[in-house]
């Protein structure tokens, strides 16, 4: 099976930061042509840390894999009129724009529609109604860092991942094919919203931390505990440390069996008159669980743990550092993480789609150098001739890579 079935989408991406730029990102990483279009000079993310040895930005090449890179100054007349121009362009695939734009610059669904009645718009947002969020604020407000951290804690603790951003990109991506789909089926153009807030919400009620909230109270924070059931981290002979989970009957089973403690646990449920065959009683007696298994551990060097425990077939993984989990993706044939030639960086390692078809993995493609695609898209996609792309760049209306203005 092929590894691009969305090579018949043309997507056009006006956004900045992580959620916008994602969608696109899972867009072209399934093969559809995405064009992402920035102000002269580059978005306001074009420089976002963390960033090469070159001083570009390993955040923008990354997050834009496989795109074009167009630069048109949309706060002009002129610019405004190519970005409509290339988002409503004709073609089954076409009239498509994915944004998170605001203010008076912004170009609407109607705008769109006006011109192309079966427009798709994807506007992503940080709140409902307009007001501004980041994953950062949107994760304090919903209450996750309350219940993350030490036990002990009485501070609310972040996460570093923007899961909501990445989550927020992915829905949106789906969304945008619901709504080919849907154009396909009817002939019916779409204006989608997606909040940043909505996202992060939906997803705790997913898992039933609203409904818990109310019916049982807020969660305090629990350490490196699974809620639930037990899971949690040891630490080995060597100064390394593991986490360990066992969710079902027959990884508890296992559990026991590799640390030789069935006697010993057997001997627990007697005393207290509980079953740790149920993942609730695992729970609620996790801490002293955990006392009894950490000499086990505490024994044995990491090295010996992972063939012990992998044979046993337990559920566990070793905590690494970000530096040694690229070094293990950079040996692994089959890592969906491989190293490609980025231009402004040199060799990077980079992730493609995760998505394997029929056993492939599509190889990671490198972002473009800003604005190296501006002339051969209004050329090509808008059939303007070359005066008139040379009086836009003497205007300022639009920018490309031959006029200095590189990833870095």
């Amino acid at each position: 099976m092929t590894t691009t079935p969305l090579a018949h989408l043309k997507v056009v991406e006006c956004a900045t930061f992580v959620a916008g730029p994602s969608c696109g990102m899972n867009l072209a990483q399934l093969g559809a042509e995405v064009t992402r279009v920035d102000l002269p000079g580059g978005g306001s993310d074009h420089l976002r840390w963390p960033l090469a040895g070159s001083g570009a930005s390993l955040y923008w090449a990354n997050l834009n894999k496989g795109k074009r890179s167009v630069l048109l100054d949309y706060r002009t007349p002129e610019g405004r009129e190519l970005l409509l121009a290339l988002s409503t362009r004709p073609g089954p695939g076409a009239g498509i724009l994915v944004d998170n734009l605001v203010g008076r610059h912004r170009v609407t669904h109607a705008d769109l529609t006006a011109r192309r009645p079966d427009a798709i718009s994807m506007h992503v947002l940080g709140f409902p109604d307009g007001r501004p969020a980041v994953d950062y604020t949107v994760n304090a407000a919903v209450g996750v860092p309350s219940m993350t951290g030490p036990v002990s804690s009485h501070e609310p603790v972040n996460h570093v991942l923007p899961a909501w951003d990445l989550l927020t990109g992915s829905a949106a991506a789906l969304g945008v094919l619901a709504a080919v789909n849907r154009r396909e089926q009817t002939g019916e153009g779409s204006r989608i919203d997606l909040a940043l807030a909505d996202v992060a919400l939906s997803a705790v009620g997913a898992v039933g931390w609203l409904a818990e909230a109310e019916q049982v109270g807020s969660r305090a924070p629990h350490g490196n505990h699974v809620f639930g059931s037990f899971g949690t981290d040891f630490a080995t002979a060597d100064g390394q440390r593991v986490m360990v989970v066992a969710l079902t009957e027959g990884q508890w089973r296992a559990l026991c069996e590799v640390t030789s403690t069935t006697p010993v646990f057997s001997a627990l449920e007697t005393a207290l008159d509980t079953d740790l065959r149920l993942e609730s009683n695992r729970y609620e007696l996790r801490e002293t669980i955990a006392s009894i298994l950490r000499p086990w551990f505490a024994a044995r060097p990491l090295d010996e743990l992972t063939s012990v425990l992998d044979r046993a077939r337990v559920l566990w993984g070793p905590y690494r550092t970000m530096d040694e989990a690229a070094e293990i993706a950079r040996r692994d044939a089959g890592s969906v993480a491989r190293p490609i030639t980025q231009p402004g960086i040199g060799e990077m390692l980079a992730t493609g789609n995760p998505l394997r078809w029929d056993e492939e993995l599509a190889a990671p493609v490198p972002a473009p150098v800003l604005g190296a695609d501006t002339e051969r898209v209004l050329a090509e996609d808008l059939g303007l001739s070359s005066a008139e792309i040379g009086r836009l760049h003497d205007g300022s209306v639009v920018g490309s890579s031959v006029d200095g203005d590189r990833l870095r």
